[in-house]
């Protein structure tokens, strides 16, 4: 008999302690990604989801809606956290350009030498200036949390022929955004920038509307490029793919000290899953590229540099046009300095 109430007293606290523990959390934060649950936003956004709710023991609730189902463009999902309707946004540098135009300093191209010196970079000071920056502009409305990579870095590819040096793309139709800036680096290497919206770039390709474009290998083989044409791959590595992660200023400020703590230390944890994703998936992603027919080539260091010296007006170009062009160069070339003299230390420390 005592055995037998004993057993009954523990269902009923086994079902009774789950009940217990439902309850409403005190935070909910919407975020939202215009991709697919294939993209490096997605898993960034799962990382933060699940290490947001656990050390916040249930106190915060995130909500994910991947896709347009908040908001369809950069605008006006910035719109959405600038009002409060969308809590978390993540926007790529053309993205945000309209509302923080010096966010495209991110796009120059070659002054980021490779994924160690952009991590250390977005992980540091230059991230927090943009932040300050954007505050100030949006009068406390959007925050900047953290930025990380979406997709690995920018290459230029074509369907027509291997480029090695600057001269290989003189005369061939890329590729761009409406924004100015990638518009002038095209133009600065000899090469005719073509806008074309991305759901249409694969048609594009087939019709000779365009003979190249900007984009990391992860895209180039997720929309399937090289059915249409795309063949060739420089892996010059002009422009680190940043992902700007914006969230509403009131819903942070208006958490408590612990709860800031546990959303801070959440945007890391994406932060750093998304620096990870790009290159797991670039593996795949190349090697299918090959294998498929494609021609990678990897320019030397004097060809790279070559690269660098034809596009090097953009900078002036950026400075002179861009509103606080000139503060957040200065800010992002002082960062990059600092990071390559601090890893170079470290590197001769740990050789």
């Amino acid at each position: 008999m005592l055995k037998k109430t004993l057993a009954a007293l523990a269902l009923a606290g086994a079902v009774a302690l789950p009940l217990e523990a439902i309850q409403a959390a005190d935070y909910t934060i919407r975020a939202t990604a215009n991709s697919n649950e294939n993209d490096e936003d997605y898993d960034g956004l799962v990382v933060f989801k699940n290490y947001v709710e656990s050390a916040s023991n249930g106190a915060i609730e995130v909500e994910l809606f991947i896709g347009t189902q908040l908001c369809s463009n950069g605008a006006e999902c910035l719109q959405g956290v600038a009002d409060g309707s969308i809590d978390v946004y993540i926007s790529t540098s053309g993205g945000a350009a309209g509302i923080f135009p010096y966010v495209q300093v991110l796009d120059l191209p070659y002054l980021m030498a490779d994924d160690r010196v952009a991590e250390h970079v977005l992980a540091g000071d230059f991230t927090r200036k943009v932040r300050d920056m954007a505050l100030e502009d949006s009068g406390n409305a959007i925050r900047l949390m953290t930025i990380g990579n979406t997709g690995g870095w920018r290459n230029f590819a074509n369907t027509k022929r291997r480029v090695q040096k600057p001269n290989d793309l003189a005369g061939l139709k890329i590729r761009t955004v409406v924004a100015d800036l990638p518009q002038e680096l095209v133009r600065a290497l000899g090469a005719s920038p073509t806008p074309i919206p991305w759901p249409e770039l694969f048609t594009s390709f087939q019709t000779g509307v365009v003979e190249g474009s900007k984009n990391g290998i992860t895209d180039i083989m997720g929309m399937k490029f090289p059915d249409a044409g795309l063949k060739y791959v420089t892996l010059d590595g002009h422009a680190y793919m940043g992902a700007l992660w914006w969230m509403n200023n009131a819903k942070y400020m208006g958490m408590p000290a612990d709860m800031k703590r546990v959303v801070v230390d959440g945007f890391y944890a994406l932060q750093q899953a998304t620096f990870a994703s790009p290159k797991r998936k670039s593996i795949k992603a190349y090697s299918d590229f090959v294998a498929g027919g494609g021609d990678l080539y990897v320019p030397t260091p004097a060809e790279k540099a070559q690269f660098k010296d034809a596009a090097s007006p953009v900078y002036d170009w950026f400075k002179s046009n861009v509103k606080r062009g000139d503060e957040v160069f200065s800010a992002l070339t002082t960062a990059v300095a600092e990071a390559e003299a601090q890893i170079e230390a470290g590197r001769k420390a740990d050789m």
